[in-house]
Order: structure tokens, then C-alpha cells, then sequence
């Protein structure tokens, strides 16, 4: 099959939500009275116990999504398509999640991401205080821009960390994003407190708006090595739903297990067919990677790699720069200054983990993005420090796009990703040895 062509740029204006609206920010007055507070979205709230937990966990699985039709309606997957089927410039729908302590830290990422074509949902787990979910959501409630757009949410009802926990409140923020004024959106990017964006949102929209919309960018393998006997055959009761004993299972055997990065961006086929999946297929997997450890690690991997209609959507990369620990821990370490051209230089548009408020994160806002603190990332859309005091904003219409440099990078890397050479020969490639 070819590798998906890239044509040239043509970005058409927005054909819903246009922004033309001055807001001083000085002035409650200029809110038009609408708030964007935090709104109550359903939870998962497993009763299962014993022998019958998977059934339970998936009946709980199905009550958190009132809003969708779960496991019966088909949707018609563009994943046979090269081209894209919506023209103009694409919208990205973020969930950003933390824990306790984090809030700030999610403001900050919330502020760089931030455009008003785009959708976000802020998500504090339950190990954050009741006043950090208040001030998220206050803060959402009270700035200016974020609550006269109203393209932003907050989880107000957390989870706990946990295993198969972190796979249904993607699930979860996924399907809320689904339905409603919200859902004119082409891909689902997941991302933690700890992540920063190294290029503008209008770099963003610019790069992708050349690609086909049903692409999943899912870093992968199928060579689980050794960690197949200590996370697949090692089961899990998650600590967010019971407790975390854990048992020997067997290794399921009704599909192929992959795994890879817990961060993506998926395509929005692909997350209407996990959230409702016309065959078993999603359903079987969520029961099975319940019991799962790091089922974050491998459910999308596995579930992209295994459906037909989407298994050559795959692009082999999580689109971020991560500077990996050396064996046998093997884990993320903190980026820092030291890391700066290693970090640019792999082209990726978002990097993770960062210290809180380490120096570096001032370096990329005023580098990479010119963003001064405290405020949003300027863009195309905006206008700001009208009255030299960085008292106004100017919100309008957020096309024509205004890419820059990191539009450059993105698209090298994007680039090398479809090439012949890469594109094709790394999607959900089977090793013989999974020993």
C-alpha cells in the first residue's frame, strides 16, 4: 500500500466557532456572563468482587458512558482511506491529567496548549485534595478566555491511580468529547502533568492539516521479552477499584499483545470504534487487560494492532521526546537544560517529564513559543497586551494558521515517520520470540 500523501498547505477559514471577541482582563464584565466550570461527568464505579470481577467491571464500564451508544452501532472507519475526509485545519481534544500536588503544574500545560478551536478536559486523580480540584476548577471558572470560549472542562469526579483505572478515564474523557458542541474534533492526545508542548498549536494544526485523518500515532512492539511473564501473566486487582493483590493468570491467547508508550494520539475512527465497538473486540480486550499490570502500556497498542480496520493506521511513535533511564530501571528521568539540544532535535512535539517549574520550561515558553509567564501561548487567534499591561486580549478568528519554526520540526519528523523506509515496515510487526 502507499504511504499516505502530504499536499501542499491550504488552510480554509474555520467553519464553526468563530472568535472575535475582545476581553479585558480586568473586567468580569467582559465574560458575557458564561462560565466554564468544572461540570459533574460520570465516573467508574466498579461493584465487582471475587470470581465475577471482569463482568462487573465491564457492566461499570458501560454505565460510565450514558452518553454513547456502547458496542452496537457500526461506525464506518475511514481506516481504508489515504486521504483525508474533512478538508481545512484539524482540532485536537486533550485530556491532561495529574495528581496531588499537581494543579498548578496543569494550569501551566493548560495555558501553553491552550486555542480556541481545540477541546480539553483537565483531569486531578483522587490523591488530590478537595481545595486542588476547587482551585482547578475556579481557575478554569475565572479566566477570561477559557471561560467566554468554553472549551474547557474539568473531571470533577477523580479517579485513583491505578492500572486499568488510567484506561477508562482516557476512555471516559474520550467519550465525553464524542457528543455535543464539543465533538468536531480529528485527534485525541493524552497527556500528563509532567508533559510540555515544545511547538505552538498553530505548528500543530499546520502539520497535521496535510495528513490523513485517520492516522494513530501509537508507539509499539509485539516483542513484550521478559516483561510478558512479570506484567501480562502477572494479574492485577486495581487499587482504584478494590485492592492490588496479585495472582498468575494465564496469557490470553485470542489476540496478539503489543505493547509500547502509554502516551498517543488516536484518530477520531479509532476512539468511536473503541467506544463503540461494532464487534467484540474492544469489549473483549478491556475485560482482559482489566487484570492486567500496565494496561495503559499495552490495551490501545493491542487494540490498534489487532482490529483489521485500523492496524494500518498505525504510526510506530508517540510523538514525544522522552529521555529514557539506563537499564535495568529503564524509566523516565527529568529533563533539564542539559537536554536542550538532544530535546530539539528530535523533532517531536511534546516532551516528557519535567520538574515542576524547572528553568528549562521558561527557556522553551520564550524560546520555542513565545509565551510570557502566566499567560496563554499566543497564536493566530490572538492579539495580546493591547494596552501594554498585558491587561486585553483580542480573540478572532483562529485561521489563518501562523506556523513557525516548530512547524519545521514537526513536519521533518512527520516526514521520516511516512517515509517508505519507516511507514509501512513498522506497523504492528510480529517478532517470532516473545519470550
Amino acid at each position: 500500500m502507499d504511504t499516505p500523501s502530504m499536499p501542499p498547505t491550504q488552510h480554509q477559514p474555520a467553519d464553526s466557532h468563530p472568535y472575535s471577541v475582545t476581553l479585558d482582563i480586568g473586567s468580569p464584565s467582559s465574560l458575557f456572563g458564561r462560565s466554564c466550570g468544572g461540570i459533574d461527568l460520570r465516573w467508574v464505579r466498579s461493584v465487582a468482587a471475587g470470581g465475577i470481577f471482569s463482568v462487573f467491571l465491564l457492566a461499570a464500564y458501560l454505565i460510565a458512558f450514558p452518553s454513547t451508544t456502547i458496542f452496537h452501532q457500526r461506525y464506518p472507519s475511514s481506516a481504508t482511506s489515504s486521504t483525508s475526509s474533512q478538508a481545512g485545519t484539524p482540532r485536537f481534544a486533550y485530556l491532561v491529567s495529574g495528581s496531588a500536588g499537581e494543579a498548578g503544574r496543569l494550569r501551566r500545560c493548560l495555558l501553553a496548549l491552550y486555542h480556541p478551536r481545540n477541546h480539553y478536559i483537565l483531569h486531578l486523580d483522587a490523591e488530590a485534595s478537595d481545595s486542588e480540584h476547587a482551585e482547578l476548577a475556579a481557575f478554569v471558572a475565572e479566566h477570561p478566555v477559557l471561560a467566554a470560549v468554553g472549551n474547557v472542562r474539568v473531571l470533577q469526579k477523580a479517579n485513583h491511580q491505578g492500572s486499568i483505572t488510567m484506561v477508562t478515564t482516557t476512555l471516559h474523557a474520550a467519550a465525553n468529547f464524542l457528543p455535543g458542541p464539543g465533538a468536531d474534533w480529528d485527534w485525541f492526545i493524552n497527556l500528563s502533568a509532567s508533559d510540555y508542548p515544545l511547538v505552538t498549536q498553530d505548528d500543530l494544526m499546520d502539520v497535521f492539516s496535510r495528513l490523513p485523518r485517520d492516522l494513530n500515532f501509537i508507539d509499539h512492539t509485539s516483542d513484550t521479552g521478559r516483561k510478558a511473564s512479570s506484567r501480562a501473566m502477572a494479574g492485577i486487582v486495581d487499587p482504584g477499584l478494590w485492592k492490588n493483590d496479585t495472582e498468575k493468570q494465564e496469557l490470553p491467547t485470542a489476540f496478539t499483545l503489543f505493547k509500547g508508550s502509554a502516551w498517543t494520539v488516536l484518530s477520531r475512527p479509532f476512539v468511536k470504534y473503541l467506544i463503540r465497538g461494532w464487534n467484540n473486540l474492544p469489549r473483549t480486550l478491556l475485560v482482559s487487560y482489566a487484570n492486567l499490570v500496565s494496561s495503559p502500556e499495552a490495551y490501545f497498542h493491542t487494540m490498534a494492532c489487532n482490529a483489521e480496520e485500523f492496524r494500518n493506521t498505525t504510526v510506530n511513535h508517540d510523538m514525544r521526546y522522552i529521555f529514557w533511564g539506563d537499564f535495568p530501571a529503564h524509566q523516565p528521568e527529568l529533563i533539564n537544560s542539559s537536554h536542550w539540544d538532544r530535546m530539539l532535535d528530535s523533532d517531536a512535539p511534546f516532551a516528557c517529564k519535567f520538574g515542576q517549574d524547572d528553568p528549562v520550561l521558561d527557556r522553551i515558553d520564550v524560546g520555542l513559543r513565545s509565551r510570557q509567564p502566566g499567560m496563554l501561548a499566543p497564536g493566530s487567534w490572538s492579539i495580546g497586551d493591547t494596552g501594554g499591561d498585558g491587561s486585553f486580549w483580542i480573540v478572532r478568528d483562529a485561521t489563518p494558521l501562523r506556523p513557525g519554526p516548530g512547524a519545521a520540526r514537526l513536519q521533518r519528523l512527520v516526514t521520516s515517520l511516512l517515509s517508505e523506509d519507516n511507514f509501512r515496515p513498522n506497523q504492528c510487526k510480529l517478532v517470532d520470540d516473545n519470550a
